[in-house]
């Protein structure tokens, strides 16, 4: 009969839990590499016919690369600090000492500088032309070099997003709390698959047509909240103005059509196509919903001469104190108004004068005046 040195059963326990965590660690290392090599099948990503064989770099070349989009969360996490740092250090300092009502109306200086980039490379832009001919936007797709201004426009983009989805809950509540969400969601989706799959000039076209009414919105807010009203009321409608055609006109027939119909000339349907296309059916649904809302405001800013507040906020800090202002002026009207009742009442009554009129003794005995 065998006898094991003591001590000898522990250390071959030991010896098998090691080799057990480590096949269990290859097991997991085996998963990872089998879901990773299925979710970057290029049939999810591509048309049929192209591999990403077909998508090498070269010295001159470059591709977009998954791996970018985490340079989105460090951008992210610095807009956050940005957006802090100047709310506190800069923009409540300011609105304090202009008590937000300061009617100064600064004018923008001319740079010579910005006209002349602006006369020289705006006018006759060569380096993007599927901004203009929306078919180039499949032009050699999906072998289109990615250019640094775009990847950067990429990264700021996807990087504000993100930096709205981690403030969001800190952010005052509205009617449309979920329709932001499901937005935020979509675009951050759309922006990150498009950068995948290489979908850069159908992307850009996105962003820009975003970009152009969301400009009007911010300086609408920031003149409501300063109670200008006149400046409010005109931006609003310019705003709405462009809102309205850019999201129901423009976004249909330069993104949805294009990416519908004419991406069809060059490449059959895939996983892509469908995915890209339902993205912009949801931003689209979007766009409809919020035109209601534009369009009701609209509607009663035309009736009424003044623009109401936003339809989509429950009751705001600014909102409850100009209503304690209301509150208060007609209360006092209220109470000049029984004041006066009073007194002729008491004039039609007693022919005397009005009590206001008479003067109070210290004794308690009332002197007329």
């Amino acid at each position: 009969m065998l006898c094991c040195r003591p001590g000898s059963l522990p250390g071959s326990q030991a010896v098998r839990s090691q080799r057990s965590s480590q096949e269990a660690g290859k097991q997991t290392t085996r998963m990872a590499h089998s879901l990773n090599e299925w979710l970057w099948q290029h049939k999810f990503w591509l048309p049929p016919g192209i591999t990403w064989e077909d998508m090498k770099e070269s010295e001159d070349i470059h591709y977009p690369k998954p791996r970018d989009l985490l340079l989105s969360i460090p951008f992210a996490l610095i807009l956050v600090v940005i957006r802090c740092v100047f709310e506190r250090a800069i923009a409540l300092p300011i609105s304090a000492k202009l008590g937000v009502k300061d009617k100064l109306r600064p004018k923008a200086q001319p740079i010579s500088i910005l006209e002349t980039f602006y006369t020289v490379n705006c006018k006759n832009p060569k380096e993007k032309p599927w901004l203009w001919d929306h078919r180039e936007c499949w032009t050699g797709y999906p072998q289109q070099p990615l250019q640094p201004s775009l990847f950067w426009y990429y990264m700021l983009e996807l990087s504000f997003y993100c930096s709205l989805v981690f403030t969001l809950p800190f952010d005052v509540k509205r009617k449309d709390f979920k329709e932001q969400i499901v937005h935020h969601a979509a675009t951050i989706f759309l922006i990150s698959f498009s950068y995948c799959a290489n979908y850069i000039r159908i992307g850009t076209l996105v962003m820009v047509i975003h970009d152009a009414s969301d400009c009007f919105l911010e300086p609408t807010k920031i003149f409501n909240y300063m109670k200008w009203k006149k400046t409010c009321d005109s931006l609003f409608m310019i705003f709405s103005a462009v809102f309205l055609i850019s999201r129901l006109v423009i976004f249909p027939y330069t993104v949805l059509y294009n990416t519908y119909y004419y991406s069809m000339e060059i490449f059959q349907p895939f996983f892509g196509y469908y995915f890209v296309n339902a993205l912009l059916i949801t931003l689209q649904l979007l766009h409809i919903f919020w035109s209601c809302l534009i369009i009701h405001m609209v509607y009663k800013f035309m009736l009424q001469g003044t623009m109401e507040k936003d339809m989509r906020s429950e009751t705001e800090e600014s909102d409850v104190d100009e209503e304690r202002e209301n509150m208060m002026e007609k209360e006092k009207n209220g109470i000049a108004h029984f004041s006066n009742v009073t007194n002729r009442n008491y004039i039609q009554r007693n022919g005397s004068e009005p009590l206001n009129n008479r003067a109070h003794l210290t004794n308690g005995h009332v002197k007329e005046r």
